[in-house]
């Protein structure tokens, strides 16, 4: 017979768009056939197509594994799979410079709609609509695939919720509120669009060097093949692959609060580009995170700040109208197809969902908001201290999350594109040759400034919210 949801699609949306602390859906997505996308599966359906995979190694330092610091090489699932399983044929492939022992692989961040491009049927097997969002399949979703450790460092998505179905394997979240920001050393070095990172390795964190890292709520989760991550807006996370092959699927909610945020992200492009682009190339610093094909200009940069400024008053001017004069159209239709979106597509802006938004520093639900939200066997609450829930929806609390901050790596939040700052190809068996700093800069002495510490100042998430605020009062004038 059909599946029975545990929720309806309006009641889900509804928990989607007003929890603001991260929680876990069960027995939702029991008939989606996604749930067969396993890395072998998936390998037979891509049929020898060459996707990139980053790499990196398992052991820990003091200093977080940016993509800056990575290896990159291009290869097949199948061949992903050989090396995973430690098979001989490795040993002459695109991984052979890489011991399996050493290295974890990741094939983050792949566009479901570029890669089955030829396929556009199996977008069908994702079925966001039992969310709430009718139209949305993995035409508007990303791909993930990794082995054991594989990881991206801590950061927060400037865009949007997020929606995380795990598939295959485990990955075990970090999450930390927006309140934690300060304690996190926030840094837009590496810069890439829509994601700030945090200066800490949250698996072995320099607690020397961040102490106030000490002060963060880490909230902690093992996310198991069929359950879905909800991650409210601007909510750290740090994600690990603990088990030998993960496959997760995830998409973006766009928010209202969006519009805002690419105005912070265009002031912060200018600032940066301007200022890492004036230094001396033979600084050796790789600020620019791979995912970002090229450091635009001044004036892209400036064209880029005005459209985003000019869409804002757009949508605050259609939000006036629409209240005075609703519209019969359901709130379903107003959702957005993504919301990781480049500067390229700024002044194509997608129709918002109606939200209750939230600032930095403002992330706890009221008590009598938090009584109407249905938790329960279906619906897990992720609270601060560690947590592994299980398939089933069991809670077990362990230690404090603290103590576990010490383990494997944790991935997410890679990108498709990777076409400048490579460190490695299938061809290359280097590794990254310069020197960092604990904060992923060169290594500078303990008493002069650098560019990047200017940087961390003047774009930190705090001074940009307000000078977004200032420019929007003055253009709006």
């Amino acid at each position: 017979g059909e599946d029975i949801k545990p929720f309806t699609p309006e009641k889900t949306k509804e928990i989607v768009m007003s929890l603001q602390q991260p929680a876990v859906f069960c027995n939702m997505v029991g008939d989606w056939p996604a749930l067969h996308w396993n890395a072998k599966y998936l390998s037979e359906v891509l049929d020898g197509k060459i996707i990139q995979f980053r790499l990196g190694l398992k052991t820990t330092d003091l200093v977080p594994q940016f993509e800056t610091r990575c290896s990159y090489v291009k290869a097949t699932l199948e061949e992903f799979l050989a090396w995973s399983c430690g098979q001989p044929s490795c040993l002459s492939g695109p991984f052979s410079c890489y011991e399996y022992s050493k290295y974890w692989a990741y094939a983050d961040y792949k566009y479901i709609s570029r890669i089955f491009e030829d396929k556009p049927e199996i977008f069908q097997d994702i079925r966001w609509s039992d969310f709430g969002f009718p139209g949305r399949s993995g035409k508007e979703s990303t791909l993930w695939i990794g082995s054991e450790g594989a990881n991206t460092p801590c950061h927060l998505d400037s865009y949007g919720c997020n929606l995380v179905l795990q598939v295959q394997g485990r990955k075990r979240w970090h999450l930390f509120p927006p309140d934690d920001t300060s304690f996190l050393y926030p840094t837009r070095i590496p810069y890439e669009e829509s994601s700030i990172f945090s200066k800490v390795n949250i698996a072995n964190p320099d607690l020397k060097r961040f102490p106030k890292f000490r002060n963060t709520t880490a909230h902690v989760v093992t996310l198991s093949p069929g359950q879905v991550l909800l991650v409210p807006r601007h909510w750290w996370h740090y994600v690990e692959s603990i088990d030998p092959i993960t496959v997760s699927i995830n998409s973006w909610i766009e928010l209202d609060a969006d519009h805002e945020a690419r105005v912070e992200e265009a002031i912060t492009r200018m600032l940066v580009c301007a200022i890492k682009s004036a230094e001396n190339p033979s600084d050796g610093d790789v600020w620019l995170n791979p995912t970002e094909v090229e450091a635009t200009s001044h004036e892209i940069n400036l064209l880029y700040l005005n459209k985003a400024v000019s869409a804002y008053f757009m949508f605050q001017n259609a939000s006036v109208s629409e209240q005075a004069h609703p519209s019969s159209t359901s709130a379903e239709q107003r959702t957005s197809a993504s919301c990781k979106r480049k500067k390229r597509e700024v002044g194509c802006e997608p129709e918002g969902c109606r939200l209750l938004t939230h600032e930095f520093g403002s992330s706890t639900l009221k008590a009598e908001e938090l009584q109407e939200i249905p938790f329960g066997p279906h619906l897990i609450q992720v609270l601060p201290g560690s947590q592994e829930t299980s398939s089933m929806g069991a809670v077990t609390v362990e230690r404090d999350s603290r103590d576990l901050l010490h383990g494997n790596e944790g991935g997410h939040s890679g990108k498709l594109h990777c076409t400048k700052q490579q460190s490695v190809t299938s061809n290359d068996c280097e590794t990254p040759a310069h020197e960092m700093d604990s904060d992923g800069s060169p290594n500078t002495s303990q008493t002069a400034l650098s560019t990047n510490d200017l940087l961390d100042c003047l774009v930190n998430p705090h001074v940009i919210s307000l000078v977004a605020r200032l420019l929007l009062e003055r253009t709006r004038v």
